[in-house]
């Protein structure tokens, strides 16, 4: 299952990616000058940048450790994947639980040229690839009941997504739409850029986006908080925490210098 857009959708190279932006921070090479030139101008402004990134990731990781192991969870949900970066969600996960399933969603088609990484997993597990835009669940929960069975729990992982949809656009709505459609004992991964950590910074961190044609949505503690109490979930502790600060003991290979990460992490539980 690809999900595949229409031909002539092409990867538009003339304006800088969420993707293929977070990608040049991680290291990797499939990104394009003008990605790498966003980059750079937000590195420079913001040397923590790339360790941020990396955060973002090991959180990831440390969620889907937990999630995959204390909670049993055997179903997985990643909108807004990115470009594939080892570990992938899935290896996580089906190193605790092979039979795990996993269905990918984004919808840079790059991410879709490089899917092929992220649908090697287990013989007794599932992964699986779709294109879809966040902004289309009705069209992503129909895609995914193909390989995942929401009768079951589920886990939706939204990692550094949620920052890159307005409220005009129905992030809220978008959220509470998903996980609507998730049965009882399903979680919400969520890591969200924070607007109350450094606001002066941040505003002008959105300026610099919003040049190279990226809309960032920065939320407050409480704006965090929404998307969960508004989709009736229950936060898993410690709550809502700057990314390094969630679980942190789950780590693997994590090397901290202590430098602070202005984005939350929060993992909610629908009763």
């Amino acid at each position: 299952m690809t999900g595949t857009p229409p031909a002539a959708e092409r990867i538009d190279t003339s304006k800088p990616h969420p993707a293929r932006v977070y990608d040049w921070f991680l290291g990797g090479k499939d990104n394009y000058p003008v990605d790498e030139e966003l980059g750079r101008q937000l590195v420079s402004f913001e040397p923590g940048t790339k360790y941020g990134a990396q955060h973002n990731r090991w959180f990831m990781q440390r969620a889907t450790r937990h999630l995959a192991g204390t909670t049993s969870i055997r179903q997985f949900l990643d909108i807004g994947t990115g470009i594939p970066t080892a570990p992938n969600l899935h290896s996580i996960a089906q190193a605790v639980t092979p039979e795990a399933r996993v269905v990918y969603v984004d919808n840079d088609p790059i991410v879709l040229a490089h899917a092929e990484a992220l649908l090697h997993g287990t013989k007794q597990g599932a992964t699986a690839y779709l294109q879809a835009d966040a902004r289309e669940p009705d069209r992503i929960l129909q895609l995914a009941s193909e390989v995942l069975d929401f009768e079951q729990p589920v886990a939706l992982s939204l990692i550094a997504l949620l920052h890159f949809v307005t409220d005009d656009d129905g992030a809220y709505d978008l959220v509470g739409s998903l996980v609507e459609a998730l049965p009882s004992g399903s979680h919400l991964v969520l890591s969200q850029l924070a607007s109350d950590f450094d606001p002066v910074r941040t505003r002008e961190a959105v300026e610099m986006y919003k040049a190279g044609g990226v809309t960032l949505v920065p939320r407050s503690r409480a704006e965090v908080e929404r998307f969960f109490t508004g989709a009736g979930l229950d936060l898993v502790e410690p709550g809502i925490v700057s990314l390094p600060d969630w679980r942190p003991e789950l780590g693997v290979d994590e090397v901290r210098d202590g430098s602070p990460v202005p984005l939350y992490a929060a993992v909610g539980r629908k009763p």
